[in-house]
């Protein structure tokens, strides 16, 4: 048997900014251990048996830092795949592209294990005997989905009728007294998102219950661009046409409509990690319900959820609250309120505000920046660049730029020089002038960028050559 763990890397993770970005979404976030969810899915995965290769269905603007991700864990060089999406088209869209990748790569008998990108899963023992169950009904012929035992009357996810592997019917998010009345019930499981079928059966499935959202994709696959190497293979959705794949979701597609769908009951220790609540969960509790994550000073505080990261929080007097602070936004809400911290995401992005979409420290394929002060005649930035890479050659019309060489060897295109720039060295970029920055070493490279102009934005930019596809 063929297993194929698929990763759906998608989501803004709006309801747990402000560490969750547009560009460092929710399956980003590192908990305590510092593995990220991301990471947490990718081990999964790959410990289960049968496994040779994780496929993973994310945003192209997302894929460098992804492999990034797996790279630090990926000690056994597992391969690795992607089919990169321009723009989210929902998971019927996603699993159609996975669907078709893998018949034409492995055939109709290989099994897809669908898994969230930014799920919590405590109990692995118990996760991989359910794959285990899964796949057995999934060689059958069966499109499994995983119901997880409920332990409370939660109104924030679907529901599963079932009589043991037996899909009675999908529900909606209930209310409270419905939700309390389908775990009283013992007759329901909570709907998880995760789906275990081989890529044949779900291809006849699709035929029949969804043909347009499965034709759009393939014709979207043939005209996309695709690069592959020894253990290692992507593709670049083409944006034109999967613009012209219906939006719509795996459940409503297929799951609530096909007669071959089944489900493994399954208690594993799962969370969606869907609030700060949930996040706040996973640290143990001081003797007034308070829990810390970085450092903090509290007096006559209670039952409160405090991150922070790189600042000393104080708090006097409050109780039941929610504050997570990052460097350049801070947020307190109250406990019982933490599903609309959506609210404050939407109204960010509404106004084009950086703080939906960016931190301070932004990743980029050759390694990462951080803004450590800005003007509006300057910004002063700390550039991290990775061994062997380097960026774009470029220019910018309104600002110069001053470089500071802190730790490594930069090699430097300043209009027609080139340089070598060491440690506690410096060179000056004029605006107007075509320029590279590469890291020619074996350590990282580390400068201090000082930007002054009239205009700082990062829109200013001309690219002539990039490595990485996007001049």
């Amino acid at each position: 048997m063929k297993l194929l763990p698929t990763i759906l890397c998608g989501g803004a993770g709006s309801r747990l900014w402000p560490v969750s970005r547009e560009q460092h979404p929710k399956p980003f976030i590192r908990l305590a251990d510092n593995q990220s969810l991301l990471q947490k899915a990718f081990n999964r995965g790959a410990v289960l048996p049968d496994v040779t290769e994780i496929l993973t269905v994310s945003n192209r603007e997302l894929f460098f830092k992804t492999e990034d991700e797996y790279r630090e864990i990926n000690h056994g060089h597992l391969a690795t795949s992607y089919i990169l999406e321009p723009f989210g088209r929902n998971t019927a869209a996603a699993i159609a592209a996975a669907v078709l990748y893998v018949l034409k790569t492995y055939g109709e008998d290989a099994i897809l294990l669908v898994l969230a990108a930014d799920h919590l899963i405590v109990d692995e023992v118990a996760f991989a005997a359910a794959v285990a169950q899964a796949a057995k009904l999934a060689q059958d012929g069966l499109i499994v989905t995983f119901g997880i035992q409920p332990d409370a009357p939660e109104t924030g996810f679907g529901y599963i009728e079932a009589e043991g592997n037996q899909v009675i019917r999908f529900v909606e998010k209930p209310d409270l007294a419905q939700a309390q009345a389908y775990v009283d019930s013992g007759r329901y499981l909570w709907n998880s998102g995760m789906f275990c079928f081989s890529a044949g059966a779900m291809h006849r499935e699709m035929l029949q219950h969804c043909p347009d959202v499965l034709q759009k994709t393939a014709v979207c696959l043939e005209a996309s661009r695709t690069a592959s190497a020894k253990g290692f293979a992507q593709t670049e959705l083409d944006a034109e046409l999967f613009a012209l794949v219906p939006d719509i979701s795996i459940d409503y597609a297929i799951m609530e409509r096909s007669n071959r769908v089944a489900v493994v009951p399954c208690s594993i220790g799962w969370s969606d990690i869907g609030s700060w609540n949930a996040i706040g969960n996973l640290t143990s509790a001081d003797a007034k319900g308070n829990r810390v994550a970085g450092e903090a000073l509290l007096h006559d505080v209670s039952d409160c959820y405090i991150q922070s990261n790189e600042r000393l929080v104080a708090a006097v007097g409050v109780d039941n609250l929610i504050i997570i602070d990052t460097p350049d936004a801070l947020l307190v809400a109250d406990k019982s309120r933490a599903q609309d911290v959506k609210h404050i995401y939407a109204a960010l992005k509404k106004q084009n505000h950086q703080a939906y979409k960016l931190h301070r420290t932004v990743h980029r394929p050759w390694g990462t920046y951080t803004v450590l002060e800005e003007s509006s005649r300057f910004k002063i930035k700390r550039i991290e660049v990775k061994p062997g890479s380097s960026l774009s050659l470029q220019l910018h019309h309104h600002r110069s730029e001053h470089w500071v060489v802190v730790s490594g060897m930069a090699k430097i295109v300043n209009g027609e020089q080139e340089v070598f720039v060491a440690t506690n060295q410096s060179t000056f970029i004029p605006a107007g002038h075509k320029h590279r920055l590469e890291n020619p070493g074996v350590l990282n490279l580390v400068m201090i960028e000082v930007q002054s102009g009239e205009y700082l934005g990062e829109d200013d930019i001309v690219r002539f050559e990039d490595i990485y596809g996007r001049a």
